[in-house]
């Protein structure tokens, strides 16, 4: 059986082989008698291709369909030489094909198509079976020099193959006379200093002195995406132990060392006449028809480290083979209590291998966690503890809190900020795979306690993200927080969801933490997060008997009518509009600050020094919204502009601007044109949350639509 077969490698699709079968038998036609275009099979054979490279069955094939005379057109055979990818080394046949297509005559490729399998020859000669092949043809490539249009490459091809014993007094003279005839083509002169390098004395340097080619790679990117090719492919030729876990037969011998120890491989000693074994299992087909029948091997906890054990305890599930794998995992505990265990994150390597397979942990495995997580230190397999945890099942939060995160968090947690970033990272991709799970249920599917479950994580999470942004203020900390609530808040937007959840606002101390952040990037995702939690809000507040009473949602418009304050009122800090907080600033700490900047005499008060002209991370935004404006003003060729803004922008500014012959704009225009200027420019959260509360916008848009 070919090597094809035993890996059922993708390569060896029977796409690939369809779409080369329906290319050589077009090409044996003249495009007249085909009845349809040659050029989809072509491109689905090149893409296929590239994506998977070709064995060398395929390979030979298509080498000869170039070589031989057919009636394929030009620019097909082109299409189909650049794509060439090898995924194994490339056989002595191959390449004495392709050299032996070069040269004059009717039956003979067209020169650009041997310029092009020379220059492929080039790029793959590292990977041919025997180095030495194109040696052995190097006097039938000489003697193609003097074909003007296939001479760079073939001079390249020469210069990577040529040793000592190929350099000849006979052809030294060749190569002179060819030089002078050609006015010292830079390739034959690279190629003479090949020779030189082995023979100085006999070549003069007045041949070597003119202007030589480098005889670089042709194509760095054909060549990265070779090797790629190749390392896939290795990687899946390896022996049947280093296959991936969707393998439909029973692993053996998958683990070396102490790990293949601890972990069990499936034997099963108590098969009936009407039971089929695992072992016997070779692949889907077999696994489908006899799934039923299959007797569970010995020792269930092989299932850590078996991936077809794996799919059968998913598509058969039974309590009882839980149970005893879970009573492995506690016996495993009790040892690790007792000092007794070795291989701590062999263990660990082999949990998150299964659940990244089951994509859960079973509730029968808890006990094996509560045990470890009182014994561990909260530094050996961090990384992994902390992956194979965000699978744990959408349970009530109380008992998975008290049962695991609890003792998490007290073996993590370490008085750093890394320690609650890394805990914090944990919420993030647990609420993640809650997501994923709630979002593949059917309609009418309910889940207990996901409601409540997800409330209190969003609650829990609250606190923690508080602390962290105290703890370590800086961009890092707040791109981590926004991490969170754009999980959060994608699970309370998408309208198949609501019916699990109810919408946790994040607490205000930190939204205005955020949105005072020195990066425009931070204040635009916040702007983002909060935007949704409108629609959120809108929606949840329509459904009868909602549990969002008018002070909860008022403080959440709290937040908007401080944003809308902030950016477009130029109200900043104000706490007598409905539902404003004035950003938590105590009214006394406003009024002393207000007095600092009038003494200043900037002709600014504090109100507006976070407006979009004068804010610290928009306002060069601004400004530059604004000279590209006046840019495209004079490029209209509708006059010269007599003064141009020196910002920042105002109302007063604009009109005074307006009468001494510059810009002529309206201030609403203006603000508006700086939102769609910070949208372009990757920061569209302000337009977005401004678009959903300041009338102004909401008409601007109206209008648009209509």
């Amino acid at each position: 059986m070919s090597s094809q077969q035993d890996d059922g490698h993708s390569e060896g699709s029977p796409g690939l082989q369809e779409h080369l079968s329906e290319v050589v038998q077009a090409s044996k036609l003249t495009a007249k008698q085909r009845g349809s275009s040659v050029k989809p099979a072509v491109e689905a054979l090149t893409s296929l291709s590239y994506d998977q490279g070709l064995l060398p069955a395929d390979l030979n094939e298509l080498i000869d369909l170039i070589t031989t005379p057919s009636f394929l057109d030009q620019a097909s055979l082109a299409s189909i030489v650049r794509s060439l990818y090898p995924a194994t080394t490339v056989g002595d046949e191959i390449v004495i094909k392709a050299v032996g297509c070069l040269g004059h005559g009717q039956l003979k490729p067209s020169l650009t198509i041997q310029g092009a399998l020379l220059k492929w020859l080039i790029m793959i000669h590292h990977i041919m079976e025997k180095q030495d092949v194109l040696s052995q043809m190097y006097s039938v490539l000489f003697n193609l020099l003097d074909t003007a249009a296939i001479r760079p490459q073939l001079c390249h091809l020469l210069a990577l193959i040529t040793r000592r014993r190929h350099v000849r007094p006979h052809r030294i003279q060749t190569l002179l006379s060819l030089s002078r005839q050609t006015g010292n083509d830079p390739t034959l002169t690279g190629l003479l200093r090949v020779y030189k390098d082995y023979y100085p004395e006999i070549i003069v340097g007045e041949a070597t002195r003119g202007k030589a080619s480098a005889f670089k790679h042709p194509d760095p990117r054909w060549r990265e995406r070779l090797d790629e090719i190749q390392q896939a492919h290795a990687q899946r030729a390896t022996s049947r132990s280093e296959r991936p876990l969707d393998s439909f037969r029973v692993a053996r011998h998958r683990q070396n060392g102490k790990k293949g120890n601890l972990i069990p491989e499936v034997h099963t000693s108590h098969a009936t006449e009407q039971s089929v074994t695992l072992e016997e299992i070779e692949n889907v087909d077999g696994l489908v028809k006899k799934l039923e029948t299959i007797e569970l091997p010995n020792q269930l906890i092989a299932v850590l480290g078996d991936p077809l054990l794996q799919k059968v305890m998913l598509l058969r599930p039974q309590a009882e083979a839980q149970q005893r794998a879970s009573n492995w995992l506690n016996s495993y505990a009790h040892d690790l209590m007792s000092g007794d265990a070795v291989n701590l994150v062999d263990i660990l390597e082999a949990l998150k291998a299964y659940v990244s397979a089951t994509k859960t942990i079973p509730p029968v495995f808890f006990p094996f966690f509560n045990d470890y997580m009182k014994i561990w230190g909260g530094r050996d397999g961090k990384d992994l503890v902390l992956d194979i945890l965000t699978y744990t099942p959408l349970l009530d939060f109380q008992e998975l809190y008290s049962g695991i995160f609890k003792s998490l968090e007290t073996s993590i947690l370490d008085n750093t900020a890394k320690s609650q970033i890394d805990l914090l990272r944990f919420y993030t991709g647990l609420l993640q795979r809650w997501t994923i799970y709630l979002a593949s249920l059917e309609d009418d599917a309910s889940v207990p306690h996901s409601s409540s479950t997800i409330a209190a994580l969003s609650t829990h999470v609250n606190d923690l993200c508080l602390t962290v942004l105290q703890t370590a203020p800086g961009i890092a900390t707040h791109s981590e927080v926004l991490n969170f609530y754009e999980q959060a808040v994608i699970i309370s937007s998408d309208p198949t969801l609501p019916m699990h959840t109810r919408i946790i606002i994040p607490p205000p101390p930190l939204v205005y933490i955020l949105l005072f952040s020195g990066s425009a990037a931070t204040v635009s995702r916040l702007c983002a997060v909060l935007a949704k939690y409108k629609d959120s809000l809108k929606e949840a507040t329509k459904v009868p008997n909602a549990d969002y009473p008018p002070e909860y949602v008022n403080k959440f418009n709290g937040f908007l009518m401080d944003i809308a304050n902030c950016f477009w009122r130029s109200r900043a800090f104000n706490s007598k509009d409905q539902n404003a907080h004035g950003c938590l600033m105590p009214g006394p700490q406003v009024d002393h600050l207000s007095s600092y900047i009038n003494s200043l005499n900037m002709g600014v008060s504090l109100e507006s020094l976070f407006s979009l002209s004068y804010s610290p991370v928009l306002g060069l935004f601004a400004i530059s919204c604004f000279r590209e404006l006046e840019d495209a003003e004079l490029e209209r060729g509708s006059g010269e502009l007599d003064t141009r803004h020196a910002g920042p922008v105002t109302r007063t500014s604009l009109r005074a601007l307006a009468k001494k012959g510059g810009l002529r704009l309206d201030w609403d225009d203006y603000r508006l044109y700086v939102l769609d200027h910070l949208e372009e420019n990757g920061l569209g959260g302000i337009k977005e949350i401004l678009s959903k509360t300041m009338k102004t916008i909401m008409r601007r848009n109206s209008a648009q639509q209509e």
